[in-house]
């Protein structure tokens, strides 16, 4: 959608001395999502009265809905310096950190610092925990996740990014009790079943895995790494014609996978199959 004309063009308010009107009309057009006409309303406001913390930290709102990071990252510095503590911008400073500049360390700072005014507030658990898996540091990230659950128990992203981290550290068996309360709480995650899939395939739970990867393909059938893990879990349990099947729609998905076929472990079973010859000379003709 396009942005309004500029504010400056058609706005008798911009030319007031009382910077509370610009503030609220520049505050009524951030809602509106007008945010370049909010800007000139806010600039003019701080140019009356710079020492006004909710000027600083409205316009870094806005800018980082513009996709100026680090100008916003500027205004929060200004309104943490007109108000220390205040737990708002410690914490947008850090998502735009952690979310938009990969600035994982840092973003960490600034969450420990919105903890201290605020320890019991689930985002700012939530965002660490996000920024600590990033930095692979996931005894860490848990504890935060368990953290956040504690404040908020039915949240699925904490959850499921729990099951991530365990997953990671080879605790299966964890990841999958993450990975379940994750699809308690929604039930149809194409992620959450990819996951259990991937999750109980490591425990070689086949047979499981097949009815996981299943239920992800229903949810999205366009996903060829679901296709191509239930083609292996189907191998593992001998059922050679869905394996087939299934690397069938991998493959038309995404050719590039049958530099996988031949190589794969999982895959050993079915290396002899005839039904695999004729789906390789089928692939042949797909990409002469």
């Amino acid at each position: 959608m396009s942005q309004a004309a500029p504010a400056e063009a058609d706005s008798p308010l911009l030319v007031t001395q009382d910077y509370r009107d610009l503030y609220r009309q520049g505050k009524r057009l951030e809602k509106q999502g007008r945010y370049s006409e909010a800007i000139a309303y806010y600039n003019k406001a701080i140019e009356i009265r710079p020492d006004e913390y909710w000027l600083w930290y409205d316009r870094g709102s806005v800018l980082r809905e513009l996709g100026q990071y680090e100008q916003a990252i500027a205004n929060f510095d200004k309104a943490l310096a007109l108000r220390p503590n205040d737990y708002w911008a410690w914490y947008n400073r850090g998502y735009i950190l952690l979310e938009e500049l990969e600035q994982f360390e840092e973003a960490i700072a600034n969450f420990d610092k919105a903890l201290a005014i605020r320890r019991d507030d689930y985002w700012a658990w939530f965002r660490r925990g996000d920024a600590l898996r990033h930095l692979e540091r996931y005894e860490e990230a848990i504890s935060d996740y368990d953290e956040a659950l504690s404040i908020r128990r039915d949240d699925y992203w904490a959850w499921f990014r729990r099951g991530d981290a365990l997953r990671h550290l080879g605790r299966y068996k964890e990841a999958l009790q993450s990975y379940d309360e994750a699809q308690y709480i929604r039930s149809n995650e194409f992620w959450t079943y990819y996951k259990i899939g991937d999750t109980l395939r490591y425990l070689e739970r086949y047979e499981e895995a097949l009815a996981s990867y299943q239920k992800a393909i229903e949810l999205n059938p366009n996903d060829e790494y679901a296709w191509y893990n239930r083609a292996c879990c189907a191998a593992r349990v001998g059922q050679e014609s869905l394996a087939i099947e299934c690397l069938e729609t991998a493959l038309k998905i995404n050719p590039n996978f049958h530099i996988f076929v031949n190589t794969d472990p999982d895959l050993d079973v079915i290396q002899d199959n005839r039904q695999l010859e004729d789906l390789l000379s089928k692939m042949a003709e797909w990409n002469p």
